[in-house]
């Protein structure tokens, strides 16, 4: 499967925003995006660029979340149809979507520092849905479910470490965990209002509505 194995501190700087996409260093000062913000990566980064299109805010808007998400262009657009066949509003939709990912799951309860991470514990089958070993990272979770770890993951330290910082962050309100058990169960659908991140979904809804 095609990822993007390239430094991820300059997808940061690119978008002008934190993506939080390595864990523990995005909330330190030693931070990428701190430490050269305002510079854009790139041989031409510093050069002066002409006023944004909106077709170009639309796109950057797209790729943004792309890469919150960690999902490629040909699984973005699926999720995009499958949010606009749905009755509701369509971004809203869409991230409903990408937040019930699995592997998002996993980060979003503390089981990861980053999705990237948790997604690679996903697919070395450290994850357990209703019992049951899942390994695909995109594996849509509905509320109800119980998202656990695995014995081996359990014992791990690094885990347990993930889990005490997490919890000085909070867990999201449609979510619950028992860090006891590194159990967490899935309590309702994600909503806009549950998702803090600086996102314009409206602008990928136009972006793809052309």
């Amino acid at each position: 499967m095609a990822r993007y194995i390239d430094a991820v501190c300059r997808l940061c700087r690119r978008e002008g925003m934190k993506l939080y996409l390595k864990g523990d260093r995005c909330f330190k000062e030693s931070c990428s995006f701190e430490t050269r913000k305002g510079k854009v990566p790139g041989q031409h980064g510093a050069a002066k660029t002409k006023k944004p299109t909106g077709y170009s805010l639309q796109l950057r808007e797209k790729q943004k979340v792309k890469r919150i998400y960690g999902v490629l262009e040909k699984q973005f657009r699926l999720y995009f149809a499958k949010a606009d066949s749905r009755k509701g509003v369509t971004g809203h939709n869409l991230l409903s979507f990408l937040e019930s990912r699995l592997d998002n799951v996993v980060y979003r309860l503390g089981f990861a520092p980053s999705r990237t991470a948790a997604r690679q514990m996903v697919m070395h089958g450290h994850v357990m849905v209703n019992s049951k070993r899942v390994d695909v990272p995109s594996f849509q979770v509905k509320p109800g479910v119980a998202v656990e770890l695995g014995n081996k993951a359990k014992s791990n330290e690094t885990v347990k470490a993930n889990l005490e910082i997490a919890a000085g962050r909070g867990i999201p309100k449609w979510l619950s965990l028992d860090a006891t058990t590194f159990k967490g169960q899935v309590l309702a659908n994600p909503t806009r209002e549950d998702i803090t991140l600086e996102i314009n979904e409206q602008l990928i809804v136009e972006l793809y509505s052309k």
